[in-house]
């Protein structure tokens, strides 16, 4: 009979608390960036622009990271050394960049619960992107814990009352639609993605390194995407900066860039499964905390939605995904001993 395992969840205390970061730090992101709209839910500021400073701010911090036990010239060395993986780093740089521009605008949409509702669609697209990028066949019962998440976060949005008139079906049809289902696939393939560079390509590469490889190519992704959509010569004029430090956007930028951070290292000792549970309890608290500072009521569906998401935490937990990295392979006897001191 399977067991509740808290240490097979969560190896280490580490592990546990970056978990606890990366929920807060995306609820947080989501309430910041609909705090920093103006009246009609539009940006009075660009972007994109918040976007590549967020990447710069990343690479900066990134850098110090490594640079405080280590030489600058280490850095530069590592970076020509590396070079192959810098060059695999494009393809979840530029779904992050996509992700993150998306994200402003379908927060100008819907309201953050309602936005992380939808999110929770990647669940099961994440699942088979697992499958196939790591070549591992998820159990039955972590299918189920699967669908029965996705069953909990479509709670939230079934009327069982006549106090809520809002139809989600009405909200997705269109344009609106296409951009959450984009954002959605990025978000899975390059989550997944990253994984897999973290802990097979680039298994060998500090962490700090592997950072730098992805904020550098961010950087180069969204100065691009500036200049197809024909701004960059207006996103850096003194009015457009002004506007970016505003301490509504300054607050998004410097949120968003503590979720670049620990997103890296949840990945690495963590996976992209976890992930998507983290994603379904990020609504469950951003509903919470919408009642507790705005008074949004809360109703049937969403009790229903928390209870269901609680027990497909649960029922994960008793067979989580196990996807170790190259060098924990080679070093078998030494994380079989670091297990036992753990206990």
């Amino acid at each position: 009979m399977s067991t509740f395992s808290w240490m097979e969840l969560f190896p280490t205390r580490l592990s546990f608390a970056i978990f606890i970061a990366y929920i807060l730090l995306f609820v947080g992101q989501g309430i910041l960036v609909t705090a920093s709209q103006k009246a009609d839910n539009q940006y009075d500021y660009n972007i994109i622009t918040v976007v590549l400073l967020t990447e710069i701010l990343k690479l900066i911090v990134s850098s110090l990271f490594y640079c405080k036990d280590n030489s600058p010239k280490s850095l530069v060395n590592n970076i020509i050394e590396n070079r192959k993986v810098l060059g695999l780093y494009f393809v979840p740089a530029l779904l992050y960049c996509f992700y993150n521009n998306l994200a402003f605008v379908n927060l100008s949409v819907f309201d953050p619960t309602t936005y992380y509702l939808l999110l929770q669609l990647r669940v099961v697209v994440t699942g088979i992107l697992f499958q196939v990028i790591f070549s591992k066949t998820l159990s039955k019962k972590q299918w189920l814990s699967l669908l029965i998440l996705t069953f909990g976060c479509m709670l939230k949005q079934v009327n069982f009352t006549d106090q809520e008139k809002k139809s989600l079906s009405f909200d997705i049809i269109g344009v609106n639609g296409i951009f959450i289902l984009l954002q959605i696939f990025c978000s899975c393939l390059a989550g997944v993605y990253n994984e897999y560079l973290l802990k097979k390509q680039g298994a060998d590469v500090n962490i700090f390194i592997q950072n730098v490889f992805m904020y550098l190519d961010s950087i180069v992704c969204n100065v691009v995407l500036l200049g197809v959509r024909g701004h960059l010569t207006t996103a850096f004029t003194y009015e457009n900066i002004f506007k970016v430090f505003h301490y509504k956007v300054l607050l998004v930028m410097f949120n968003n860039a503590a979720i670049g951070i620990v997103t890296s290292f949840f990945l690495k000792t963590l996976n992209s499964i976890l992930k998507t549970f983290a994603s379904a309890l990020e609504l469950v608290l951003t509903a919470l905390l919408s009642y507790a500072f705005f008074s949004i009521p809360i109703y049937l569906n969403t009790v229903l939605a928390i209870a269901t998401v609680m027990y497909a935490v649960y029922l994960y937990s008793q067979n989580p995904v196990s996807n170790t990295t190259k060098q924990a392979s080679r070093q078998s006897d030494e994380i079989a001993l670091i297990k036992t001191e753990q206990v």
